[in-house]
């Protein structure tokens, strides 16, 4: 056997060690969390809100309310990048991409923690919003010739199967009311079931019973929490996220076989 033939034999069994060793440190990483999947969900959940919105938005004036809704779409967005960012520095094993993947991460959990702080003090506004807006929605009715805000008093009470302010009778002080001189209420507070309600107030018992004011406040405060509950778990995936991204890093630096990588030519 020639030295060439030794020499070459050697080259060959170091390179399978170096694999063999590069293999196994991958393999033994934690698996850090998909940001592609959490960017979709985030991105939903703060559609959802702006399209749910826009039904009660007739209800509500402060449309500062919205901006969870817009910081979680941003999130959303962001982390698609992050998604990159984060799957190219795993498998290349970069530490200044994996450091730049926690810094990253470490803004997205602050930013995710303003949210719910702003979702919970939004949440806390919005009865007040909805007791000063409301009365001036129902005034601005008409059922003849209806405008955007009548369609949203109709879709409201037939949605949440309410009727009025706090009840039915809240119609009689109405201009509308007043005005169509029928001692009816609109067909929106009929029941579902019922197929020959008129809206009069002479059968009670055929129009829903409940006001929408609470209903409303009660559907805006949930859609409120729809987003705090979001940003809470999401802000634990990415602590999740930094720690996997810290536990490599730290593997990365004070792990013998990586220099031996590094000596035998292997890129880490």
């Amino acid at each position: 056997v020639t030295c060439a033939a030794l020499r070459e034999r050697g080259r060959a069994g170091a390179l399978r060690r170096h694999g063999a060793v590069r293999h196994h440190l991958l393999q033994d990483h934690p698996r850090l969390p998909q940001p592609h999947l959490l960017a979709g969900i985030l991105c939903y959940v703060g559609a959802y809100v702006f399209i749910t919105y826009d039904d009660y938005d007739h209800f509500f004036e402060d449309v500062y309310t919205l901006i969870p809704a817009v910081i979680i779409i941003a999130v959303g967005t962001l982390l698609f990048i992050i998604g990159l960012i984060g799957c190219c520095a795993t498998i290349r094993e970069s530490r200044c991409g994996l450091a730049t993947f926690v810094i990253i991460l470490l803004l997205v959990f602050v930013t995710e923690v303003v949210v719910v702080v702003l979702g919970y003090i939004y949440r806390a506004k919005v009865e007040d919003e909805v007791d000063h807006r409301i009365q001036k929605v129902y005034n601005r009715y008409n059922g003849t010739n209806p405008d955007a805000a009548s369609r949203a008093i109709d879709y409201v009470q037939r949605q949440l199967r309410c009727c009025g302010i706090h009840n039915y009778s809240d119609w009689e002080n109405t201009i509308w009311f007043k005005q169509t001189k029928n001692n009816s209420v609109p067909l929106s507070c009929c029941k579902a079931a019922l197929s020959n309600c008129t809206g009069s107030l002479t059968r009670p018992m055929d129009l829903y019973s409940e006001g929408c004011e609470a209903l409303v406040v009660k559907k805006l405060q949930e859609i409120m929490m729809y987003i705090i509950w979001a940003a809470l778990a999401f802000a634990a995936i990415q602590l999740l996220g930094m720690l996997c991204a810290c536990i490599v890093l730290c593997r990365r630096s004070r792990d013998p076989a990586y220099e031996l990588l590094i000596a035998g030519g292997t890129y880490a």
